[in-house]
């Protein structure tokens, strides 16, 4: 194109910043108002009250429309047009150019799937019903929101959303990540509950006020109470919504986690009958792989709503090709999650590497190597997670080496199943995906001496000093 065609073209174009976003909306508004069910032209004429035509270009980011057109299609989906979602093309081929160059500082390409799918981002698939119970049940009082899944299944995701929801209707949000901490902070539960009522003031930005609510005549937890209750929820009526991911990290400082643990559901308690205590909304994320005894009576992991992330269908895996710009068969969605089980990260991997062009699905279903060298990471995460128990791994390397199901030990297999490594059903046992099994296989055929090991590590003490004296 010369530049006389540039001066003839009017209007603004979104840039890939916008088209994102409000795909992301559009996607959410088919999955809370339409079932989840896609949008036609037609609908989208109706819901959004532009022409078929218009929506046409807004969404092929070919042709300029008027802006008034594009706020009109944003306010559709509850979104406000900001200047960075929209350009006005070029009337000559150097600012062309000059906007290219800062373009390519946006996402002009998929992410490289990692620990969260950014806000907004066309690449993030909601699971109906789970999202939608979510952003419900947040907006009632005294909310407790649940998340667990194994790791990677996207529960820092949906934790994102569920806060970003909400602050949208000027709930005050926190998102508290446990690994900002000092070591030194979980020695010591009075340290531990003043750093995590100071990092909750911090985040929305109410000055440091322990001093006039720390008490050691009533204790850390009273304290906590009170600091919580006199001074967080009570500066203002807007509900605060604490949104505590990766809470794994407690579960490592038992003490701590059975304590904190148990004041959070005495908070939640509290909210049935104090009104004040109803502006607090609280989002627990945890993996299902961490196994901590914690008492019944205190648990926050056993009352509110459990949301427990599963893998994807074959539906949502050719949605999720289809963002990719792969136009996948039903068949083939089930080959790659026969392959990988449907884990939305291995799912993810999978497609930006074929869209990469780095692999072709055929060659990802085929050949071993090429999947153990694109998922090495995860498969040494948890390959190392099952080392930290002996006893699970003995179990595991006779499901992978075994034809057909197996029975194993109940209790091993229901932690297997929560590692997100295995099937089951009934008493019967399988690897959850042909990946696992092929892995695993291999390396448990090839260090039989590690295998050993690690018999002998779960053996009696009689067992363990005969391995000592054979080897």
């Amino acid at each position: 194109m010369n530049g006389q065609q540039y001066r003839r073209r009017r209007g603004v174009i979104l840039t890939p910043q916008g088209f994102q976003k409000l795909q992301a909306a559009k996607s959410h508004a088919e999955t809370w108002q339409n079932a989840g069910n896609r949008y036609t032209l037609e609908a989208l004429n109706e819901y959004t009250g532009l022409s078929v035509d218009t929506l046409m270009k807004v969404f092929k980011c070919e042709s300029g429309v008027d802006k008034q057109t594009l706020k009109c299609c944003f306010r559709a989906f509850n979104l406000s047009l900001e200047p960075g979602d929209y350009f006005q093309p070029a009337r000559q081929i150097e600012q062309l150019e000059a906007m290219y160059t800062a373009q390519s500082t946006l996402e002009l390409e998929p992410e490289f799937p990692g620990s969260q799918v950014p806000l907004y981002s066309a690449f993030y698939v909601e699971r109906f019903p789970s999202d939608t119970d979510c952003y419900k049940t947040i907006v009632q009082p005294g909310a407790l929101i649940r998340i667990e899944a194994s790791r990677r299944m996207g529960k820092t995701s949906l934790m994102a959303r569920i806060l970003d929801q909400v602050a949208t209707k000027g709930y005050r949000t926190v998102l508290l990540n446990f690994q900002l901490a000092d070591k030194t902070i979980f020695q010591d539960l009075n340290k531990f509950l003043q750093w995590f009522c100071a990092s909750v003031g911090l985040s929305v930005q109410m000055p440091n006020q322990l001093a006039n609510y720390w008490s050691e005549t009533f204790g850390s937890k009273i304290s906590s109470k009170m600091y919580f209750e006199q001074y967080l929820l009570a500066e203002t009526t807007q509900p605060l919504v604490l949104g505590l991911d990766e809470v794994d990290l407690l579960f490592q400082y038992p003490e701590i986690a059975d304590e904190f643990f148990g004041m959070l559901r005495t908070w939640h308690e509290e909210a049935k009958n104090r009104e004040i205590w109803k502006r607090l909304r609280l989002v627990v994320a945890h993996s299902t792989q961490i196994y901590i005894p914690l008492n019944v009576n205190k648990s926050p992991f056993n009352v509110g709503l459990p949301i427990e992330l599963r893998a994807f269908t074959s539906s949502q895996v050719q949605d999720l090709a289809l963002r990719y710009g792969l136009d996948w068969s039903s068949e083939e969605a089930e080959q790659l999650i026969a392959q990988v089980g449907g884990h939305p990260y291995l799912v993810q991997l999978a497609l930006y590497h074929i869209w990469h062009h780095d692999v072709t699905l055929e060659q990802l279903l085929q050949t071993s190597h090429i999947s153990f060298e694109i998922y090495r990471n995860h498969l040494q995460q948890q390959l190392w997670h099952l080392q930290q128990h002996p006893e699970l791994a003995i179990a595991f390397g006779r499901v992978v080496a075994a034809p057909s199901p197996v029975e194993i030990d109940l209790i091993q297999a229901f932690k297997l199943q929560r590692m997100g490594l295995v099937h089951l059903q009934g008493n019967q046992v399988t690897p959850i995906c042909k990946l696992y099994g092929q892995y695993f296989r291999a390396y448990f055929s090839g260090n039989l001496e590690v295998l050993r090991i690690t018999q002998c590590l779960a053996s009696t003490q009689a067992g363990s000093e005969a391995c000592r004296l054979n080897h």
